[in-house]
């Protein structure tokens, strides 16, 4: 009896082993004909008995299943995610199996896909789905780590926050740099330098006498970006005691980078530490002194912090060094106006004696004065935009207590054109 049940057995792992090894043929024919997903559903139906095949045949299974995936991905993460999956299942089998040329090619293959695809996701602004495929990426092959950095970049751009620490904080850990040594040679007979692909093919050519001066460059490392964007999500994510740790490494790493002390002196913007952010605003303008957005930058943080007469001279330098500046211009002339409350307030004050009338016109013609000051200002400022109906609203009220009716006159004209 126990004999029959043998054999029995025997006879049924057999048919299994033959149904496998049919549907695995049937779906090889189909991946070579492109036929992937088709042949996706015939090797589905072995999936759930493929563990009890022989390590060849399981190889070859997940080999398939990697290759029909990919060939079915187009840009569909799922798919790509699945092929990946299966290659490295394949591999996992034997990685010295009989099927391994085919999965090194296969994963070489999935590995440009993720590329091309991520690409086509940075047009469309998809960040999160190209990081995603970066990331996979970077987990086929963890030499690999400049799939780590863009997976990282990506998650940046797509606000992905959590996944951006994470892979920026991996690549810290891994002590990434990501320089690399470029290969350069001069077109002989010109002053021309070319860089090519690899040493192998930049040699061939010098070896040839076309090209002469061989040099090999390395590029910039790519740490102090890093610390840099981490800088930039902990200090959007509220984390500012960790924002201030890393900004001191990322200076150490490269002190004369304006991005960066752009991104530092954000951070203390957001923490209404204006007294630091002024400091470095200072340092970049040491760096680049000629920036009317530094100078216009420092009139914010005066006039926040209630430094009116330092505002104002910042705007106006800003002005100096760039004369079509509106933002800088209306708020010079809005701390010109600011004035204005004061002595509107004393005028609403006054009584009806005579010493009060004298009083009142000594005021009127203050105000007026404060008026006038401001007017260059504003009517420069409206020259630039034209259509600006909150600059056109201010210039009338103002042309019509100067008694500027002419003036007055063209505002309304304007402003009733504009709210047609």
């Amino acid at each position: 009896m126990k004999k029959q049940i043998l054999i029995a057995g025997l006879l049924l792992i057999s048919a299994i082993t033959f149904g496998q090894k049919k549907e695995i043929k049937i779906a090889q024919k189909l991946v070579k004909s492109n036929n992937f997903s088709e042949a996706i559903s015939t090797l589905k139906q072995v999936e759930s008995t493929i563990s009890s095949a022989d390590a060849s045949t399981e190889q070859h299974y997940y080999t398939l299943l990697g290759q029909a995936y990919l060939g079915d991905a187009g840009n569909d993460f799922d798919k790509m995610n699945k092929a990946g999956d299966a290659f490295e299942k394949a591999l996992a089998v034997d990685k010295k199996g009989k099927y391994k040329t085919d999965i090194e090619k296969g994963l070489n293959d999935l590995k440009n896909a993720l590329i091309e695809s991520a690409k086509l996701d940075q047009k469309s602004k998809n960040y999160i789905d190209g990081s995603k495929k970066l990331y996979k990426g970077y987990t086929l092959s963890k030499t690999d780590t400049i799939f780590l950095y863009y997976a990282a970049s990506f998650a940046t751009d797509g606000k992905s926050y959590d996944d951006a620490i994470k892979y920026y904080s991996e690549l810290l850990d891994l002590g990434y740099t990501g320089i690399t040594t470029q290969y350069y040679a001069v077109k002989k007979g010109t002053n021309e330098e070319t860089l090519f692909n690899t040493k192998k093919e930049r040699d061939l050519v010098v070896k040839s006498r076309e090209y002469v001066l061989p040099k090999d460059k390395k590029t910039k490392s790519k740490k102090a970006d890093i610390l840099k964007s981490l800088t930039f999500i902990y200090s959007i994510t509220g984390d500012l005691e960790k924002a201030k740790e890393l900004i001191k490494d990322a200076k150490k790493e490269n002190p004369d980078d304006m991005d960066l002390l752009n991104v530092e002196a954000n951070m203390y913007y957001k923490a209404n530490d204006l007294v630091s952010y002024k400091k470095v605003v200072n340092e970049m303008i040491a760096k680049d002194p000629k920036n009317p957005q530094l100078y216009y930058n420092l009139g914010v943080a005066s006039k926040k912090n209630g430094e009116i007469e330092d505002a104002s001279n910042y705007y106006s330098k800003a002005i100096e060094l760039k004369p079509d500046y509106v933002e800088a211009l209306i708020n010079k002339s809005q701390i010109i106006l600011d004035d204005e409350a004061a002595i509107i307030e004393e005028m609403n004050s006054l009584g009806t004696s005579k010493a009060d009338y004298d009083r009142y016109d000594e005021l009127k013609e203050v105000k007026n004065g404060i008026y006038k000051e401001a007017l260059p200002y504003l009517e420069r400022a409206l020259e630039i935009r034209k259509d600006d109906v909150d600059i056109i609203r201010t210039l009338k009220s103002m042309y019509d207590l100067l008694g500027m009716d002419d003036k007055a006159k063209e505002m309304r004209a304007r402003l009733a054109k504009l709210e047609e």
